[in-house]
């Protein structure tokens, strides 16, 4: 089976679901730590432009830093970090911290995790509101901005703590058109090139 390679210097679609289509998120504390684990072991080699969590499945839309080195644990020297490695740490430790905490064993996520490249600009866009759009596609909610975990509200209140919320603004021009496409953006058509799986 062939693995799409998470290359730096390309914006990729990263999602995965729960074995089983089993719940990722037990309650509701588990979105918040997932969100800090994620932060921990992916903020400095991937910039976030787009997140969804739901019960049994996430969504992130990331640009790949290329380059990027940090200081050694043992103080000697630098090391280069990998996408895909510090992706699988996170994810190791985000199931290790849920099946401690759930008196639960084995894996919790599908393996591999999935991971496709996002090679143009549309398509770029249509993942930024696809990843927003997912609760209401799902029919958690009826309207997107009920959804407590996604990046809408951070890119809302240009919030870069998480979500590079600046530059996905920029895109849309300002707030306001960023706001208004996602009113007017339908899955079906604007999506029907990409085939998302969940």
């Amino acid at each position: 089976m062939y693995i799409q390679p998470i290359i730096e210097g390309q914006y990729f679609h990263i999602y995965n679901r729960g074995v089983n289509s089993e719940n990722l998120f037990k309650e509701k504390r588990n979105y918040y730590f997932f969100l800090e684990q994620y932060k921990f072991y992916c903020a400095d080699i991937l910039e976030t432009l787009a997140f969804c969590l739901l019960k049994n499945h996430f969504h992130l839309l990331v640009y790949v830093k290329e380059n990027v080195e940090v200081p050694r644990k043992d103080g000697n020297g630098m090391f280069k970090l990998n996408a895909s490695k510090q992706l699988g740490h996170f994810f190791n430790s985000y199931a290790q911290s849920i099946n401690k905490a759930h008196q639960r064993t084995g894996p919790l996520f599908e393996s591999p995790f999935e991971r496709k490249l996002v090679d143009d600009e549309s398509y770029i866009m249509s993942m930024i509101y696809y990843c927003h759009r997912n609760p209401v596609h799902h029919g958690f909610i009826d309207n997107l901005s009920d959804w407590e975990f996604s990046s809408y509200h951070p890119i809302l209140k240009n919030d870069n703590s998480l979500v590079a919320a600046d530059k996905v603004i920029s895109r849309f021009g300002n707030i306001n058109h960023f706001e208004e496409a996602h009113k007017t953006f339908n899955i079906q058509s604007d999506l029907e090139k990409y085939i998302i799986e969940f």
